[in-house]
């Protein structure tokens, strides 16, 4: 019996330093901060490059749309999330499918808040300014450029309108969801000079809260702040109906 104890005590030890390497070799660090059982806020992060339909090589950090869409529809259906909290930190990527996130964050029913952290550039503005209330550090910045196309382009003038409308609709949504003018985004987004090889505009933290663009300046407590509020309000509109 005696013999039984010591081996289980032995595979539970094991077990114990294997879970531990296991946090160090992913998270480089022991202790990881768990959410809270009581937590009402879901934080969803779109880092690195968005992914399309074409799978990216397996070096690039990516955000995959095919990952990210059922947990927005799993975010709307779960009762026990109330908030959902929206970092980014991406160079862009695939345009379609940054839509289709950035649609599904606009649509869904629950109150969002959105923080740019390093970057939020290319397709990753309109999924910044597609949450309810938008926040950026004084640090990150947002790239604004022309619709491009990578890969064999087939000079015709049906390329050239396809683009444009596809750059149409990043303009609308941008504009539709934040307050910057139509005029002055696509000032930004055609201007010369601003970026060594391309035409666009890299816009700061600051620059893009004067634009109008992102709502405020601000962090992740700043953000975490502002979606309790934004439940508070909803709590309380519940309680006078």
């Amino acid at each position: 019996m005696q013999g039984n104890d010591h081996s289980e005590v032995g595979e539970k030890q094991e077990g114990k330093e294997s879970s531990i390497v296991e946090k160090i070799q992913q998270l480089g660090q022991t202790n990881v901060p768990q959410m809270g059982q009581d937590s009402k806020i879901h934080c969803l992060t779109i880092v690195g490059q968005i992914e399309g339909h074409i799978q990216l090589p397996p070096q690039n950090k990516t955000t995959k749309y095919e990952h990210v869409i059922p947990q927005i529809v799993a975010i709307e259906q779960n009762p026990n999330i109330e908030g959902l909290l929206v970092i980014l930190n991406t160079v862009g990527g695939d345009v379609e499918a940054g839509l289709a996130i950035a649609e599904m964050l606009a649509t869904i029913s629950k109150p969002t808040v959105s923080i740019v952290l390093g970057g939020g550039h290319s397709i990753g503005v309109p999924i910044a300014v597609s949450c309810d209330h938008s926040f950026i550090v004084e640090t990150a910045t947002m790239t604004i450029h022309p619709v491009r196309l990578t890969g064999l382009v087939i000079g015709v003038p049906q390329t050239f309108e396809y683009l444009d409308k596809m750059q149409d609709r990043v303009i609308n949504f941008v504009t539709k969801h934040s307050n910057i003018t139509e005029e002055k985004f696509k000032e930004l987004m055609f201007s010369k000079g601003n970026l060594t090889r391309d035409i666009g505009t890299n816009v700061v933290g600051k620059d893009a809260v004067e634009y109008g663009l992102i709502d405020e300046v601000g962090g992740v407590g700043q953000a975490i702040q502002k979606l309790n509020s934004i439940l508070e309000k909803s709590d309380d509109k519940q309680v006078l109906q």
